[in-house]
């Protein structure tokens, strides 16, 4: 398990990946309700993502936001770029992410272009491979990918301990 950052940095930048609105059908009409789904990052390496729900929009921006400040992950990197190419699946979403040379700049959809800007990634190639561009799914996706990199001091030190 990766360590949680400290959520309490004032440097910290939030985006708005997704605002949804859901309607409940009842007796007298319809009542709405907001998802928004935020990702909150330094840019120094550190990124997280929060879902809120709330009846009005402001609300459930500000519940994401607080979310995903809870929930800050540390993602190794290498220069610019990523230390190796992973791949992340959540339902029909699946992302591949690919270290780039200096120079290449991100390349990504919206909901990946979020994170890994957030997380301070200026050099990336992705791509959403599955069957679906689902926001929430592409996330979730790209968050599982991020979370099986690792340091290559790490996977040095996991090699020699066997």
């Amino acid at each position: 398990m990766k360590p949680r950052m400290d959520s309490t940095k004032s440097d910290l930048k939030e985006r708005i990946v997704s605002i949804n609105r859901v309607a409940k059908v009842v007796k007298g009409g319809k009542r709405f309700k907001f998802s928004c789904l935020a990702i909150v990052g330094d840019g120094h390496g550190s990124v997280g993502y929060g879902l809120g729900k709330a009846r009005e929009v402001p609300e459930a921006i500000k519940k994401a936001i607080a979310r995903g400040k809870k929930g800050l992950k540390k993602i190794p990197m290498k220069g610019t770029t990523i230390p190796f190419e992973v791949t992340g699946d959540f339902g029909a979403a699946k992302v591949l992410l690919k270290p780039a040379v200096p120079g290449t700049g991100v390349i990504a959809g919206a909901a990946v272009r979020a994170i890994v800007e957030s997380a301070g990634i200026h050099d990336i190639l992705t791509k959403c491979v599955g069957r679906t561009t689902n926001p929430f799914n592409v996330v979730y996706a790209t968050f599982e990918a991020l979370g099986q990199l690792r340091d290559p001091e790490t996977i040095l030190a996991l090699r020699k301990g066997k």
